[in-house]
């Protein structure tokens, strides 16, 4: 697939999941003993580490299918994007989605400011920007869709490896946000 088929994938997933119709594929043994020799993940999802936000269901994955890295207001870290690159440059992954989310409580502590304590606020600190970029008194929302858009960024921009593969076109990221609500994905690109 290439990453226009992948994105179409994810969404036809996302429909499923919304309407409750999930497929469940690629959840059983016989895809446990398939995946023993190797990995080929078409998705990257840099997600936040929320609990309501579960992106194989979300978009109806199974096994194998999406490489998931989970930190509090999906950013783009050290560690994080040491993880994505990876996926990228060991993987073949095609597709990244840096998935932000309704009600984000690492952005919401983000916006409200704070001595959250030494490790917290180093978290938060890659949050500020969004803040910086978004209007002043925006909604946590539409921070958290900022957030999204500006860590896709800074993917490109910090990490050669994926900067590279996006600009031979081999990897495509996109930024999106999910509703809690509904469990509706907007892609936000």
């Amino acid at each position: 697939m290439n990453s226009e088929e992948i994105i179409a994938r994810l969404k036809s997933g996302n429909e499923k999941f919304v309407t409750d119709k999930l497929e469940g594929k690629l959840q059983d043994s016989a895809r446990r003993e398939e995946l023993t020799g190797g990995q080929a993940p078409h998705t990257i999802v840099l997600s936040c580490a929320d609990s309501r936000v579960v992106p194989e269901l979300a978009f109806d994955s199974g096994l194998g299918e999406l490489f998931v890295v989970r930190v509090a207001g999906n950013v783009a870290n050290t560690s994080s994007m040491a993880s994505i690159e990876y996926a990228v440059a060991h993987l073949g992954s095609k597709v990244i989605v840096v998935l932000g989310h309704q009600s984000c409580g690492a952005v919401t502590a983000a916006v409200d400011g704070g001595d959250n304590g030494y490790n917290l606020n180093h978290l938060l600190s890659h949050i500020t920007p969004a803040i910086a970029a978004s209007e002043q008194g925006a909604e946590v929302n539409e921070v958290v869709k900022t957030n999204a858009k500006l860590n896709a960024q800074e993917l490109i921009n910090r990490s050669d490896i994926i900067g590279n593969a996006v600009n031979n076109g081999s990897v495509k990221i996109v930024s999106a946000y999910y509703n809690l609500d509904s469990g509706k994905v907007d892609f936000l690109d």
